[in-house]
């Protein structure tokens, strides 16, 4: 290989690896033991919660994001 093509190819492959890094780790679910749902890739640790939990919150998902919009101001982001 020519030292032109490897450098193009090291550029391509430097640059899709640091669009893999802005991306995250991927979040991922599994059934936990005890048969809830655990989610991964949030934090630190995984969030888990039973069926009826996820249901219930995710029938709120509305007035969450509400609740978030009016206290903005107040409301870190995590980067």
């Amino acid at each position: 290989m020519s030292d032109e093509v490897e450098n193009d190819e090291l550029a391509r492959l430097r640059k899709e690896n640091e669009a893999l890094k802005k991306r995250g780790p991927a979040v991922r679910m599994k059934v936990s033991e005890k048969g809830a749902v655990s989610v991964y890739g949030m934090g630190r640790f995984p969030v888990t919660l039973y069926k009826e939990q996820w249901l219930r919150l995710l029938d709120m998902s509305s007035e969450i994001r509400d609740f978030i919009a009016a206290n903005e101001s107040q409301l870190k982001a995590k980067e």
